[in-house]
């Protein structure tokens, strides 16, 4: 059954910027996907938080047949105060595909994707968490070369701890960097 998948599989998704018009036709959607496998249960709000503020920052990937969703990344690009002089800050907040779709590389171009968005917008670092039990998250990541910052005990709602991931894109002085973890109001998401 598993090989017959593979086979059915599209040889090109269609990977599209989220726009606010497309609310309507792929919210529901992104909701499932995401609550089917990350910890965390989000309210409508936190979407729209992120999907209102940083749209420009959020990727879906499309089956072309019938333009369903089959991945998503959420992300988001602020200053971060903790450094001196303040960098920006990009953060990956969700990032789910669809468990037909996936060692194909879908979750590998939706990071990429976010990562090009804001290196252009001259983001200095990329941050985000990830459940320590979730070893593929942890390779996907790690070979785009991000790199564990700081362990976080039980850190989710499930009480499974956490890794938070760094990927430095421009040189950040360590000596006048107080510490690479999140500030309290990145921790809304916890």
């Amino acid at each position: 059954m598993e090989h017959t998948q593979i086979e059915e599989l599209p040889r090109e998704l269609r990977y599209i910027q989220y726009d606010h018009s497309l609310e309507a036709q792929y919210l529901p959607a992104i909701r499932a996907l995401i609550s089917k496998d990350l910890s965390e249960p989000y309210s409508i709000y936190v979407y729209r938080y992120f999907l209102y503020q940083w749209g420009h920052l959020c990727y879906l990937a499309l089956e072309p047949k019938d333009s369903s969703l089959v991945g998503v990344i959420i992300c988001k690009l602020e200053p971060h105060a903790s450094h001196s002089p303040p960098t920006l800050r990009g953060y990956i907040a969700m990032l789910a595909v669809s468990s037909t779709y996936r060692g194909h590389g879908v979750a590998t171009n939706l990071v990429k994707m976010a990562i090009d968005t804001m290196t252009q917008r001259h983001a200095d670092e990329v941050v985000l968490e990830t459940e320590e039990t979730n070893i593929p998250a942890m390779k996907l990541y790690e070979r785009l070369g991000f790199l564990r910052s700081k362990k976080l005990h039980r850190y989710y709602l499930n009480g499974n701890s956490a890794y938070r991931l760094v990927l430095l894109l421009k040189h950040v002085d360590p000596d006048s960097a107080a510490d690479m973890a999140l500030d309290d109001s990145d921790m809304m998401l916890r």
